[in-house]
Protein backbone atom coordinates (compact mmCIF):
# COMPACT_ATOMS: atom_id res chain seq x y z
CA UNK A 1 0.00 0.00 0.00
CA UNK A 2 1.22 3.46 -0.97
CA UNK A 3 -0.42 6.90 -1.50
CA UNK A 4 -2.33 7.67 1.61
CA UNK A 5 -2.61 10.79 3.81
CA UNK A 6 -4.50 12.23 6.12
CA UNK A 7 -3.87 16.35 7.34
CA UNK A 8 -4.52 17.42 10.80
CA UNK A 9 -5.88 21.14 10.66
CA UNK A 10 -6.23 23.56 13.78
CA UNK A 11 -8.84 26.06 14.20
CA UNK A 12 -5.79 28.24 16.27
CA UNK A 13 -1.79 27.83 16.90
CA UNK A 14 -1.51 25.34 19.83
CA UNK A 15 -5.29 23.66 19.15
CA UNK A 16 -3.37 20.76 19.73
CA UNK A 17 -2.58 19.44 15.83
CA UNK A 18 0.91 18.51 16.98
CA UNK A 19 -0.64 16.15 19.51
CA UNK A 20 -3.22 14.62 17.84
CA UNK A 21 -0.88 14.11 14.53
CA UNK A 22 1.57 12.00 16.95
CA UNK A 23 -1.26 10.13 18.85
CA UNK A 24 -2.69 9.00 15.48
CA UNK A 25 1.48 8.19 14.30
CA UNK A 26 1.20 6.20 16.82
CA UNK A 27 -2.18 4.36 16.74
CA UNK A 28 -2.09 3.81 13.01
CA UNK A 29 1.37 1.57 13.53
CA UNK A 30 -0.33 0.02 16.47
CA UNK A 31 -2.73 -1.08 13.30
CA UNK A 32 0.00 -2.32 11.21
CA UNK A 33 0.68 0.49 8.91
CA UNK A 34 3.92 2.10 8.17
CA UNK A 35 3.69 5.88 8.81
CA UNK A 36 5.49 8.94 7.99
CA UNK A 37 4.55 12.12 9.61
CA UNK A 38 4.65 15.55 7.77
CA UNK A 39 4.64 19.03 7.92
CA UNK A 40 5.17 21.08 4.99
CA UNK A 41 6.08 24.23 6.72
CA UNK A 42 7.37 25.15 10.08
CA UNK A 43 7.99 28.57 11.54
CA UNK A 44 10.16 27.18 14.82
CA UNK A 45 13.19 27.29 16.39
CA UNK A 46 12.97 24.45 18.13
CA UNK A 47 14.58 21.95 15.63
CA UNK A 48 16.71 18.16 15.75
CA UNK A 49 19.01 17.44 13.62
CA UNK A 50 18.74 13.75 11.60
CA UNK A 51 20.98 10.83 10.99
CA UNK A 52 21.93 12.09 8.03
CA UNK A 53 23.01 15.68 8.86
CA UNK A 54 19.32 17.66 7.96
CA UNK A 55 17.41 20.12 10.72
CA UNK A 56 13.84 19.52 10.83
CA UNK A 57 11.49 20.86 13.31
CA UNK A 58 11.77 18.83 16.57
CA UNK A 59 8.07 17.73 16.52
CA UNK A 60 8.27 15.99 13.52
CA UNK A 61 11.19 14.14 14.70
CA UNK A 62 9.41 13.36 17.61
CA UNK A 63 6.43 12.38 15.34
CA UNK A 64 9.09 9.86 13.40
CA UNK A 65 9.45 8.05 16.90
CA UNK A 66 5.81 7.73 17.67
CA UNK A 67 5.47 6.15 13.38
CA UNK A 68 8.66 4.12 14.39
CA UNK A 69 10.17 5.76 11.29
CA UNK A 70 13.48 6.84 10.38
CA UNK A 71 13.16 10.95 10.86
CA UNK A 72 14.32 12.66 7.47
CA UNK A 73 13.88 16.22 6.02
CA UNK A 74 11.35 15.33 3.53
CA UNK A 75 9.00 15.17 6.74
CA UNK A 76 9.61 18.44 7.36
CA UNK A 77 11.12 20.13 3.97
CA UNK A 78 10.33 24.16 5.19
CA UNK A 79 11.56 25.44 8.53
CA UNK A 80 11.21 28.88 9.40
CA UNK A 81 13.64 30.24 12.27
CA UNK A 82 12.36 33.43 13.38
CA UNK A 83 14.97 36.22 14.18
CA UNK A 84 13.27 38.96 14.64
CA UNK A 85 9.36 39.79 13.97
CA UNK A 86 10.08 40.61 10.79
CA UNK A 87 12.60 38.49 9.47
CA UNK A 88 13.17 34.69 9.29
CA UNK A 89 16.22 32.41 8.65
CA UNK A 90 14.69 29.78 6.45
CA UNK A 91 16.20 26.07 6.07
CA UNK A 92 14.63 23.70 2.63
CA UNK A 93 15.07 20.01 3.17
CA UNK A 94 17.35 20.52 6.19
CA UNK A 95 19.60 22.57 5.35
CA UNK A 96 20.08 26.79 5.13
CA UNK A 97 18.23 28.20 2.33
CA UNK A 98 18.70 32.12 3.17
CA UNK A 99 16.30 34.50 4.51
CA UNK A 100 12.85 35.88 4.32
CA UNK A 101 11.79 39.01 5.31
CA UNK A 102 8.12 39.96 5.72
CA UNK A 103 7.79 42.03 3.06
CA UNK A 104 8.71 39.34 0.28
CA UNK A 105 6.85 36.74 2.41
CA UNK A 106 4.28 35.95 0.03
CA UNK A 107 6.22 35.96 -3.34
CA UNK A 108 8.60 34.44 -1.92
CA UNK A 109 6.74 31.32 -1.40
CA UNK A 110 6.48 29.24 -4.50
CA UNK A 111 10.35 27.52 -4.52
CA UNK A 112 8.83 26.66 -0.82
CA UNK A 113 5.67 25.38 -2.12
CA UNK A 114 7.60 23.40 -4.81
CA UNK A 115 9.84 21.77 -2.36
CA UNK A 116 7.11 21.00 0.14
CA UNK A 117 4.46 19.27 -2.35
CA UNK A 118 8.33 17.42 -4.13
CA UNK A 119 8.68 16.11 0.03
CA UNK A 120 4.90 14.99 0.36
CA UNK A 121 4.81 12.80 -2.82
CA UNK A 122 7.94 11.42 -2.23
CA UNK A 123 7.26 10.50 0.89
CA UNK A 124 3.65 8.78 -0.17
CA UNK A 125 5.65 6.75 -2.79
CA UNK A 126 7.55 5.12 0.25
CA UNK A 127 4.91 4.70 3.66
CA UNK A 128 1.50 3.29 3.61
CA UNK A 129 0.76 6.42 5.37
CA UNK A 130 1.53 10.09 5.64
CA UNK A 131 -0.37 11.99 8.46
CA UNK A 132 0.09 15.28 7.56
CA UNK A 133 0.09 18.33 10.44
CA UNK A 134 -1.06 21.49 9.30
CA UNK A 135 0.42 25.08 10.74
CA UNK A 136 -1.81 27.77 12.34
CA UNK A 137 -5.44 28.07 10.70
CA UNK A 138 -6.80 26.94 7.58
CA UNK A 139 -8.95 29.79 7.35
CA UNK A 140 -6.10 32.29 6.72
CA UNK A 141 -7.88 33.65 3.88
CA UNK A 142 -5.30 36.64 3.67
CA UNK A 143 -2.30 33.56 2.93
CA UNK A 144 -4.86 31.33 1.06
CA UNK A 145 -3.64 32.45 -2.21
CA UNK A 146 -0.59 30.91 -1.52
CA UNK A 147 -0.97 28.29 1.13
CA UNK A 148 0.49 25.03 0.52
CA UNK A 149 0.76 23.56 4.54
CA UNK A 150 -2.82 23.77 5.17
CA UNK A 151 -5.64 23.52 2.44
CA UNK A 152 -2.87 24.05 -0.24
CA UNK A 153 -1.58 20.63 0.19
CA UNK A 154 -4.80 19.00 0.73
CA UNK A 155 -6.07 19.81 -2.47
CA UNK A 156 -2.57 19.23 -3.91
CA UNK A 157 -2.75 15.30 -2.95
CA UNK A 158 -6.20 15.31 -2.48
CA UNK A 159 -5.47 14.42 1.05
CA UNK A 160 -8.87 13.99 3.68
CA UNK A 161 -8.67 16.46 6.33
CA UNK A 162 -10.22 17.19 10.20
CA UNK A 163 -10.38 19.74 12.17
CA UNK A 164 -9.20 19.81 15.32
CA UNK A 165 -10.41 22.78 18.39
CA UNK A 166 -9.30 23.81 21.49
CA UNK A 167 -12.71 23.83 23.83
CA UNK A 168 -10.20 24.78 26.77
CA UNK A 169 -10.30 28.17 25.27
CA UNK A 170 -13.83 28.76 24.61
CA UNK A 171 -15.73 29.48 21.36
CA UNK A 172 -14.85 26.40 19.94
CA UNK A 173 -18.16 25.67 18.40
CA UNK A 174 -17.84 29.14 16.34
CA UNK A 175 -14.19 28.86 15.43
CA UNK A 176 -15.09 25.32 13.72
CA UNK A 177 -17.59 26.28 11.72
CA UNK A 178 -16.48 29.46 11.06
CA UNK A 179 -13.47 28.02 10.17
CA UNK A 180 -15.02 25.37 7.38
CA UNK A 181 -17.42 28.33 6.16
CA UNK A 182 -14.44 30.84 4.96
CA UNK A 183 -13.00 28.11 3.03
CA UNK A 184 -13.79 27.80 -0.83
CA UNK A 185 -15.91 25.58 -1.57
CA UNK A 186 -12.89 22.70 -2.99
CA UNK A 187 -11.50 22.94 0.61
CA UNK A 188 -14.43 22.49 1.83
CA UNK A 189 -14.91 19.23 -0.52
CA UNK A 190 -11.61 17.61 1.66
CA UNK A 191 -13.23 18.93 5.17
CA UNK A 192 -14.21 15.83 6.53
CA UNK A 193 -14.60 15.99 10.44
CA UNK A 194 -13.43 17.35 13.95
CA UNK A 195 -12.25 16.71 16.78
CA UNK A 196 -12.54 18.60 19.98
CA UNK A 197 -9.32 18.74 22.23
CA UNK A 198 -8.88 19.40 26.01
CA UNK A 199 -12.25 18.95 27.01
CA UNK A 200 -13.30 19.21 31.21
CA UNK A 201 -16.16 17.27 32.27
CA UNK A 202 -18.79 15.21 30.85
CA UNK A 203 -18.91 14.92 27.51
CA UNK A 204 -22.99 14.34 27.59
CA UNK A 205 -23.08 18.12 28.72
CA UNK A 206 -21.41 18.31 25.33
CA UNK A 207 -23.38 16.44 23.34
CA UNK A 208 -26.51 18.91 22.03
CA UNK A 209 -23.43 21.06 20.52
CA UNK A 210 -22.08 18.10 18.89
CA UNK A 211 -25.01 17.53 17.35
CA UNK A 212 -25.68 20.79 15.79
CA UNK A 213 -22.30 21.15 14.83
CA UNK A 214 -22.68 17.68 12.40
CA UNK A 215 -26.43 19.27 11.19
CA UNK A 216 -25.33 22.25 10.17
CA UNK A 217 -21.78 21.18 8.63
CA UNK A 218 -22.83 17.56 7.72
CA UNK A 219 -19.90 16.69 9.17
CA UNK A 220 -18.98 14.52 11.64
CA UNK A 221 -17.34 15.03 15.13
CA UNK A 222 -14.79 12.48 15.34
CA UNK A 223 -14.80 12.78 19.14
CA UNK A 224 -13.46 14.72 22.48
CA UNK A 225 -10.42 14.09 23.51
CA UNK A 226 -10.13 14.86 27.32
CA UNK A 227 -7.50 17.54 29.07
CA UNK A 228 -5.20 15.57 29.82
CA UNK A 229 -3.49 16.97 32.85
CA UNK A 230 0.55 16.76 33.16
CA UNK A 231 0.67 16.61 28.71
CA UNK A 232 3.81 17.25 27.56
CA UNK A 233 6.12 16.22 24.06
CA UNK A 234 8.91 18.15 21.83
CA UNK A 235 6.46 20.58 20.95
CA UNK A 236 7.63 23.81 18.02
CA UNK A 237 5.53 26.12 20.22
CA UNK A 238 6.83 28.09 22.18
CA UNK A 239 2.98 29.03 23.67
CA UNK A 240 3.40 25.60 25.16
CA UNK A 241 6.78 26.52 27.14
CA UNK A 242 5.91 26.93 30.37
CA UNK A 243 3.80 23.25 30.61
CA UNK A 244 7.01 21.18 30.73
CA UNK A 245 6.96 17.84 32.56
CA UNK A 246 6.87 17.44 36.29
CA UNK A 247 8.53 14.84 37.83
CA UNK A 248 5.87 11.69 39.14
CA UNK A 249 7.36 10.88 42.08
CA UNK A 250 9.52 13.00 45.19
CA UNK A 251 13.17 12.53 45.67
CA UNK A 252 14.91 12.30 48.80
CA UNK A 253 17.80 14.66 50.35
CA UNK A 254 17.83 18.41 49.63
CA UNK A 255 15.91 20.24 46.16
CA UNK A 256 17.28 21.83 43.86
CA UNK A 257 16.08 25.59 42.53
CA UNK A 258 16.49 26.00 38.54
CA UNK A 259 15.80 29.27 36.95
CA UNK A 260 15.71 28.83 32.71
CA UNK A 261 15.50 32.52 31.51
CA UNK A 262 13.03 32.99 28.78
CA UNK A 263 14.68 34.35 26.08
CA UNK A 264 12.44 36.43 23.66
CA UNK A 265 13.92 34.25 20.80
CA UNK A 266 14.56 30.84 22.62
CA UNK A 267 15.41 27.96 21.01
CA UNK A 268 15.62 24.26 21.20
CA UNK A 269 13.95 25.00 24.67
CA UNK A 270 13.42 21.19 24.92
CA UNK A 271 16.62 21.24 26.49
CA UNK A 272 15.36 21.51 29.58
CA UNK A 273 12.19 18.99 29.62
CA UNK A 274 14.59 16.27 31.15
CA UNK A 275 15.40 18.26 34.31
CA UNK A 276 11.66 19.36 34.58
CA UNK A 277 11.25 15.27 35.10
CA UNK A 278 13.93 14.63 37.46
CA UNK A 279 11.95 14.66 41.34
CA UNK A 280 14.93 16.25 42.82
CA UNK A 281 14.70 20.08 40.80
CA UNK A 282 12.28 22.61 41.13
CA UNK A 283 12.08 24.10 37.23
CA UNK A 284 10.79 27.66 36.94
CA UNK A 285 10.77 29.94 34.08
CA UNK A 286 11.82 33.35 34.68
CA UNK A 287 11.31 36.91 32.25
CA UNK A 288 13.85 39.47 34.09
CA UNK A 289 15.69 39.52 37.63
CA UNK A 290 12.89 40.39 40.32
CA UNK A 291 11.48 36.84 38.83
CA UNK A 292 14.37 34.66 39.08
CA UNK A 293 15.34 35.29 42.96
CA UNK A 294 17.95 33.45 44.29
CA UNK A 295 18.15 29.96 42.50
CA UNK A 296 20.96 27.71 42.77
CA UNK A 297 21.32 26.99 39.06
CA UNK A 298 21.05 29.09 36.06
CA UNK A 299 20.30 28.00 32.80
CA UNK A 300 20.27 30.40 29.68
CA UNK A 301 19.39 28.26 26.58
CA UNK A 302 19.77 28.64 22.98
CA UNK A 303 18.36 31.51 20.82
CA UNK A 304 18.19 32.02 17.72
CA UNK A 305 18.88 35.61 18.03
CA UNK A 306 22.03 35.78 20.43
CA UNK A 307 23.11 39.29 20.23
CA UNK A 308 19.67 41.06 20.38
CA UNK A 309 18.76 38.42 23.27
CA UNK A 310 22.25 39.81 25.03
CA UNK A 311 21.16 43.10 25.07
CA UNK A 312 17.56 42.24 26.01
CA UNK A 313 19.15 40.36 29.53
CA UNK A 314 20.82 43.63 29.97
CA UNK A 315 17.44 45.91 29.87
CA UNK A 316 15.72 43.30 32.37
CA UNK A 317 18.44 43.31 34.78
CA UNK A 318 19.09 39.71 34.35
CA UNK A 319 22.97 39.89 33.39
CA UNK A 320 23.43 41.61 36.23
CA UNK A 321 21.65 39.26 38.09
CA UNK A 322 23.64 36.17 36.69
CA UNK A 323 27.14 37.48 36.60
CA UNK A 324 25.91 37.87 40.83
CA UNK A 325 24.43 34.78 40.95
CA UNK A 326 27.84 32.98 39.70
CA UNK A 327 30.12 35.70 42.02
CA UNK A 328 28.14 34.04 44.76
CA UNK A 329 29.38 30.36 43.75
CA UNK A 330 26.13 29.95 41.69
CA UNK A 331 25.46 27.21 39.12
CA UNK A 332 25.42 28.60 35.33
CA UNK A 333 24.66 26.94 32.36
CA UNK A 334 25.05 28.15 28.97
CA UNK A 335 23.33 26.24 25.80
CA UNK A 336 24.44 27.31 22.18
CA UNK A 337 23.74 31.11 22.14
CA UNK A 338 22.98 30.96 25.88
CA UNK A 339 26.55 29.95 25.93
CA UNK A 340 27.72 32.20 23.57
CA UNK A 341 26.79 34.68 25.97
CA UNK A 342 28.69 33.82 28.57
CA UNK A 343 31.89 34.76 27.03
CA UNK A 344 33.79 37.76 26.56
CA UNK A 345 32.53 38.98 23.25
CA UNK A 346 30.17 38.04 20.43
CA UNK A 347 30.55 39.19 16.89
CA UNK A 348 29.06 39.36 13.59
CA UNK A 349 31.01 40.45 11.26
CA UNK A 350 28.74 39.28 7.98
CA UNK A 351 25.36 40.32 9.64
CA UNK A 352 23.75 36.44 9.53
CA UNK A 353 21.56 37.63 12.54
CA UNK A 354 21.29 41.27 12.08
CA UNK A 355 23.35 44.14 10.77
CA UNK A 356 27.14 43.38 9.68
CA UNK A 357 30.02 44.15 11.94
CA UNK A 358 27.60 44.10 14.84
CA UNK A 359 29.49 43.43 18.50
CA UNK A 360 28.67 43.00 21.97
CA UNK A 361 30.60 42.23 24.93
CA UNK A 362 29.52 39.09 27.05
CA UNK A 363 28.65 38.54 30.37
CA UNK A 364 32.34 37.38 30.78
CA UNK A 365 31.80 34.56 32.77
CA UNK A 366 33.82 32.59 30.30
CA UNK A 367 37.09 32.36 28.24
CA UNK A 368 35.11 32.27 24.80
CA UNK A 369 34.90 34.58 21.90
CA UNK A 370 32.17 33.93 19.21
CA UNK A 371 32.07 35.18 15.52
CA UNK A 372 28.85 34.42 13.40
CA UNK A 373 29.63 32.90 10.07
CA UNK A 374 27.04 32.19 7.47
CA UNK A 375 27.56 28.44 7.02
CA UNK A 376 25.60 26.55 9.38
CA UNK A 377 26.93 23.34 11.74
CA UNK A 378 24.78 20.78 11.81
CA UNK A 379 26.00 17.41 13.39
CA UNK A 380 25.41 14.57 15.63
CA UNK A 381 28.52 14.78 18.35
CA UNK A 382 29.55 11.99 20.65
CA UNK A 383 32.17 11.79 23.99
CA UNK A 384 32.40 11.43 27.41
CA UNK A 385 31.99 14.06 30.72
CA UNK A 386 32.02 13.87 33.77
CA UNK A 387 33.15 9.76 33.50
CA UNK A 388 29.88 9.17 31.85
CA UNK A 389 29.23 8.72 28.02
CA UNK A 390 27.02 11.59 26.02
CA UNK A 391 25.94 12.54 22.80
CA UNK A 392 23.85 15.50 21.81
CA UNK A 393 22.85 18.07 18.23
CA UNK A 394 24.82 21.15 16.83
CA UNK A 395 22.39 23.50 15.37
CA UNK A 396 25.06 27.00 15.14
CA UNK A 397 26.13 29.52 13.07
CA UNK A 398 28.90 31.41 15.69
CA UNK A 399 31.99 29.39 16.05
CA UNK A 400 33.48 29.94 19.54
CA UNK A 401 37.25 30.69 19.98
CA UNK A 402 37.96 28.91 22.89
CA UNK A 403 40.50 30.26 25.50
CA UNK A 404 42.51 29.11 29.36
CA UNK A 405 39.14 27.41 30.49
CA UNK A 406 38.25 23.47 30.66
CA UNK A 407 36.85 22.20 27.53
CA UNK A 408 33.35 21.00 28.42
CA UNK A 409 30.59 19.00 25.45
CA UNK A 410 32.29 21.66 22.74
CA UNK A 411 32.54 24.59 25.43
CA UNK A 412 34.08 25.55 28.11
CA UNK A 413 33.95 25.39 32.13
CA UNK A 414 34.84 27.35 34.91
CA UNK A 415 34.10 26.61 38.00
CA UNK A 416 30.15 26.80 38.74
CA UNK A 417 29.92 28.19 35.26
CA UNK A 418 29.40 25.67 32.41
CA UNK A 419 29.00 26.41 28.65
CA UNK A 420 27.57 23.65 25.80
CA UNK A 421 27.30 23.64 22.20
CA UNK A 422 25.75 20.60 22.33
CA UNK A 423 21.87 20.63 22.66
CA UNK A 424 19.73 17.11 23.71
CA UNK A 425 22.98 16.58 26.43
CA UNK A 426 20.57 16.20 28.85
CA UNK A 427 18.48 13.92 27.41
CA UNK A 428 21.20 11.06 28.00
CA UNK A 429 20.60 9.52 31.64
CA UNK A 430 23.84 8.78 32.58
CA UNK A 431 24.67 12.37 31.96
CA UNK A 432 22.49 14.02 33.39
CA UNK A 433 22.83 12.21 36.48
CA UNK A 434 26.31 13.29 36.34
CA UNK A 435 26.11 16.78 36.09
CA UNK A 436 23.58 16.85 38.75
CA UNK A 437 26.32 15.06 40.75
CA UNK A 438 28.92 17.73 39.49
CA UNK A 439 26.37 20.06 40.79
CA UNK A 440 25.24 18.90 44.07
CA UNK A 441 29.12 19.05 45.22
CA UNK A 442 29.48 22.69 43.44
CA UNK A 443 27.00 24.24 45.89
CA UNK A 444 27.67 21.41 48.86
CA UNK A 445 24.28 20.33 49.05
CA UNK A 446 22.68 16.50 49.20
CA UNK A 447 21.27 16.11 46.47
CA UNK A 448 19.98 12.61 44.74
CA UNK A 449 19.74 12.32 41.40
CA UNK A 450 16.52 9.99 40.13
CA UNK A 451 16.50 7.30 38.02
CA UNK A 452 14.06 8.91 35.70
CA UNK A 453 14.56 7.45 32.25
CA UNK A 454 14.20 10.34 29.47
CA UNK A 455 13.16 8.05 26.41
CA UNK A 456 10.73 5.68 28.49
CA UNK A 457 9.08 8.93 29.94
CA UNK A 458 8.48 10.33 26.51
CA UNK A 459 7.52 6.60 24.96
CA UNK A 460 4.99 6.71 27.92
CA UNK A 461 3.56 9.79 27.00
CA UNK A 462 3.03 8.54 23.52
CA UNK A 463 1.40 5.60 23.98
CA UNK A 464 -0.99 7.51 26.38
CA UNK A 465 -1.67 9.48 23.52
CA UNK A 466 -2.42 6.76 21.90
CA UNK A 467 -4.61 5.23 23.96
CA UNK A 468 -6.56 8.61 24.38
CA UNK A 469 -6.97 8.25 20.47
CA UNK A 470 -8.34 5.22 20.39
CA UNK A 471 -10.61 5.58 23.16
CA UNK A 472 -11.87 8.92 22.49
CA UNK A 473 -12.16 9.19 18.95
CA UNK A 474 -13.42 6.84 15.87
CA UNK A 475 -10.62 5.38 14.73
CA UNK A 476 -12.30 3.33 12.45
CA UNK A 477 -13.66 6.42 10.67
CA UNK A 478 -10.20 8.23 10.73
CA UNK A 479 -9.21 4.97 8.97
CA UNK A 480 -11.94 4.71 6.84
CA UNK A 481 -10.82 8.46 5.47
CA UNK A 482 -7.28 6.97 5.32
CA UNK A 483 -8.32 4.46 2.88
CA UNK A 484 -10.98 5.82 0.67
CA UNK A 485 -10.48 9.57 0.76
CA UNK A 486 -12.73 12.29 1.18
CA UNK A 487 -17.10 11.64 1.07
CA UNK A 488 -18.37 12.56 -1.95
CA UNK A 489 -21.05 15.67 -2.16
CA UNK A 490 -20.01 16.95 1.56
CA UNK A 491 -22.36 19.77 1.58
CA UNK A 492 -20.49 23.71 1.07
CA UNK A 493 -21.75 25.54 4.50
CA UNK A 494 -23.13 29.08 3.88
CA UNK A 495 -20.06 31.94 4.66
CA UNK A 496 -17.85 30.14 1.70
CA UNK A 497 -16.47 32.63 -0.56
CA UNK A 498 -17.74 30.79 -3.38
Amino acid sequence: MTGRGLLVAGTTSDAGKTVVTTALCRALRRRGYQVAPFKAQNMSNNSMVTAGGAEIGRAQWVQAVAAGAEPEAAMNPVLLKPGSDLRSHVVVMGQPYGTLDASDFLGGRGALARAAFDAFDDLRTRYDVVVCEGAGSPAEINLRRFDYVNMGLARHGRVPTILVGDIDRGGVFASMYGTLALLEPDDQALMCGFVVNKFRGDVGLLRPGLDSLEELTGRPVLGVLPWQQGLWLDSEDALALESRPRPDVTAAGQRLRVAVVILPRISNFTDVDALCLEPGLDVEFVHDARGMGSPDVVVLPGTRATLSDLAWLRQRGLAEAIVAHAARGGVVLGICGGFQMLGREVRDPDGVEGPAGACAEGLGLLDVRTDFRPDKVLRSPTGEALGAPTGGYEIHHGRVLLGADEPFLGGARRGSVFGTMWHGSLEGDAFRRAWLSEVASVLGLEVVPGEVSFTAARERRIDDLADAVEEHLDLDAIVRLVEDGSPANLPVVKGSLA
